[in-house]
């Protein structure tokens, strides 16, 4: 239930309601008793929603908004609101132009949900950045470092929209982009409310969003499948980097920005302590499901022990206890056999 620090945020907007990530941060929110504003662009995704939160009826309200990058998108929707995360950001691998359909709208996405939230009674905002917004691509995967806060992903906006960039370049730019155009608004505008950015690495776990089958999952647990429902021939996704969080861990880090004091004006990796890669996946699916057990490949990823996450500011600012990989993979493994049905 809300403390009495909690009722500084008691009205939240939460924009990307409807997605993987801004559903489980509905749902941590909605346990914790807050109100929620939910922002999504399908009516039918927010009913669906609704209709499996019955219990939650009364604390949650959806408004709609097709394009969040329109100027005055959010007009009117931020009334009596103390809190936003925002959430919503274009991720479509499949664009015909990289920097009209990624690049531009996730900067003047941001943009539009700062201005508005400057002529609001937001104390906080807590925004979703990305990894991909940190990562150097070109840097050696056999050279020792260590990312942190300050770290950038040192891709230009000229390389990022060049023909030779893949969609994959353009999105973690755009990521990166929209964050620092957030610290920039931060800085000149210097708005009442403060702000929180947060850059998860890849993220899996159960799905709490509207999902009509397996084939509609989202990126990264659409890879967790593919190890899953592998004939055992099938090659392993490459895992570059091995670091992830359980979506549930990371919508618990989401509310503790916002209701965190010595978070604002702060910029976290969230990371679990724990390395992963799809061979790991494989055999935790063997392991645990018999009947999956025939599809565990024999290739061998390597965990790259030499790359690796500070994660001081966030242990230190939030108390939290992680999942294992085992108990994420199974989670999600459980609930996409069941929703791909008996003849998976």
């Amino acid at each position: 239930m809300i403390s009495n620090m909690d009722n500084t945020f008691s009205n939240v907007l939460v924009t990307g309601a409807t997605g993987f990530i801004g559903a489980h941060v509905v749902d941590n929110l909605l346990e914790k008793g807050f109100n929620v504003r939910a922002v999504a662009r399908s009516k039918q995704k927010a009913d669906l929603m609704r209709q499996a939160r019955k219990a939650y009826d009364s604390k949650l309200k959806f408004v709609f908004i097709q394009d969040l990058s329109q100027e005055g998108a959010f007009n009117g929707l931020l009334d009596g609101i103390d809190g936003i995360i925002h959430v919503a950001s274009p991720l479509n691998y499949s664009v015909a132009d990289k920097e009209k359909e990624l690049i531009i709208p996730a900067i003047t996405g941001v943009r539009s949900i700062l201005e508005a939230a400057a002529r609001s009674p937001a104390k906080r905002v807590v925004m979703t950045s990305s990894f991909g917004g940190v990562l150097d691509m070109n840097r050696p995967l056999t050279s020792e470092w260590t990312y942190s806060e300050k770290d950038w992903n040192p891709i230009t906006y000229a390389e990022a929209i060049s023909p030779d960039a893949t969609p994959q370049d353009a999105y973690r730019a755009s990521k990166k982009f929209a964050e620092q155009e957030a610290w920039r608004f931060m800085e000149t505008k210097t708005p009442d409310f403060d702000l929180v950015t947060l850059c998860p690495s890849m993220v899996f776990g159960p799905v709490a969003h509207p999902v009509s089958s397996v084939q509609n999952l989202n990126e990264s647990n659409a890879l967790l499948w593919r190890v899953a429902n592998s004939d055992g021939n099938t090659p392993l996704p490459p895992a570059r980097f091995n670091f992830w969080i359980d979506v549930r861990d990371l919508a618990e880090i989401h509310v503790k920005a916002l209701l965190t004091p010595q978070a604002g004006g702060k910029r976290y990796l969230p990371v679990a302590p724990e390395k992963f890669n799809y061979q790991l996946a494989s055999e935790i699916i063997a392991r645990n499901f018999p009947s999956a057990a025939s599809s565990a490949t024999a290739e061998k990823q390597k965990i790259l022990e030499n790359v690796n996450v500070d994660r001081k500011n966030l242990d230190e600012d939030f108390d939290m206890a992680y999942r294992r990989f085992e108990e994420t993979v199974v989670d999600f493994t459980k609930q996409a056999y069941r929703m791909a049905g008996p003849s998976t």
